[in-house]
């Protein structure tokens, strides 16, 4: 009898339809049916991933962390329930848990308000469970205050003229006068921070938090032009501007930089992070074929996200990869560039968007059945 084929499912989210253990769900489904129907051995293991962003949590519970709760400050003040994933003393954090866009009462933007001090929380509470390794995810902000709730909620002391603690929000930044980190959490130097990203803009400027995500967050023109303003002065205040251009400063509306500048934080790309607190290198011994993927495959993909992470990681180790997508934007040689062998997208079954979201998992059985049959011979 053939020895069977061992496929490693390692898939992010289907933004809007599909966890990232859903997809790995339903594609272990297909593939299965497939070996059945060619009378193939298979061994399937499932290693559902993330990049920093929303999901992250999700993976790494996926992933065996245990799961925990916090009730922290979301973005406009009302409490919410955070949750963070915890193993050992590491500790993934999600900023989008506590200061997240999902985290507006009724959807409402607050561009010029909206506070990190939640996540803050969050952090504090990580540690109170034991974490000394802290991966902080920092994807999907509803903010734009450079971290400095944050800061705030960690034991930091930001003053405007008069003495008094700045206002919540980035608006209030610009009368920020005195920044004290003296009185940080003092766990935190005997801590590693790791920001896990896959954006890499610096704070201020054309191409900073403000600018280029400000919009997405309900800012207008004049928002923006002082949000930006108020990052440049809080950044002066803070360290002088030093760390305002470095990669990474400007996630999360530059809740990067607080983390850099304030917490003495290390960026690297998320999928990076991820792959190496799940154990990608483990999972991938003796594997055959790796399965990746996402909602969309695009030109975003290539710069960072987590199926280009998981092909890169995989062509290292000489392991084939094949991508699972509900729409593909990317050329076969972008994706052969990318360590990508094929694609496969639901709306090569089928074309209405709609349909591909409300279907996504009974598709992706049958997207699956096809890489059984085009891989396992």
């Amino acid at each position: 009898m053939a020895d069977a084929v061992r496929v490693l499912i390692a898939a992010d989210k289907f933004k809007g339809s599909l966890t990232a253990a859903e997809v790995a769900r339903h594609v272990a489904a297909g593939l299965r049916r497939g070996a059945d129907a060619a009378g193939r051995p298979l061994d399937v293991a499932a290693l559902p991933v993330a990049d920093g962003g929303d999901g992250t949590v999700d993976a790494a519970v996926a992933a065996g962390f245990e799961r925990r709760e916090a009730r922290v400050t979301g973005p406009v003040g009302a409490p919410v329930t955070a949750v963070y994933a915890l193993r050992g003393g590491t500790a993934v954090v999600e900023m989008a848990e506590a200061s997240g866009l999902r985290r507006l009462p009724g959807g409402v933007p607050a561009p010029l308000t909206a506070t990190t001090y939640g996540t803050g929380e969050l952090v504090r509470a990580a540690l109170d469970a034991g974490a000394r390794s802290l991966v902080l995810g920092i994807g999907g902000s509803a903010t734009t205050d450079g971290g400095a709730g944050m800061l705030s909620a960690l034991g930091a002391r930001l003053l405007d003229a008069s003495g008094a603690p700045v206002r919540p929000g980035a608006a209030a930044l610009a009368g920020l006068a005195t920044a004290d980190l003296s009185g940080l959490d003092p766990r935190l130097r005997a801590a590693s921070l790791v920001l896990a990203s896959d954006v890499d803009n610096p704070l201020t400027g054309p191409a900073g938090a403000a600018a280029v995500y400000g919009p997405q967050k309900g800012a207008s023109a004049d928002d923006v032009a002082l949000l930006d303003a108020a990052l440049a002065h809080y950044a002066a205040v803070l360290d002088g501007g030093a760390l305002a251009g470095a990669a990474g400063a400007g996630a999360a509306g530059g809740l990067g930089y607080g983390a850099l500048a304030g917490l003495g934080a290390v960026f690297r790309p998320g999928i990076e992070v991820m792959l190496d607190v799940l154990g990608f290198a483990d999972a991938l011994r003796g594997t055959d074929l790796v399965i990746t993927g996402e909602g969309s495959l695009d030109a975003q993909t290539l710069r960072g996200k987590a199926p280009a992470g998981v092909a890169r990681a995989a062509r290292e180790r000489g392991v084939p990869v094949v991508a699972v997508c509900g729409r593909l934007a990317l050329e076969s040689s972008a994706l052969q560039g990318a360590g990508i062998g094929r694609a496969y997208a639901l709306t090569d079954l089928e074309p209405d968007p709609d349909r591909c979201v409300a279907l996504a998992g009974p598709l992706l059985e049958r997207l699956a059945e096809r890489v059984a049959a085009d891989y396992l011979p």
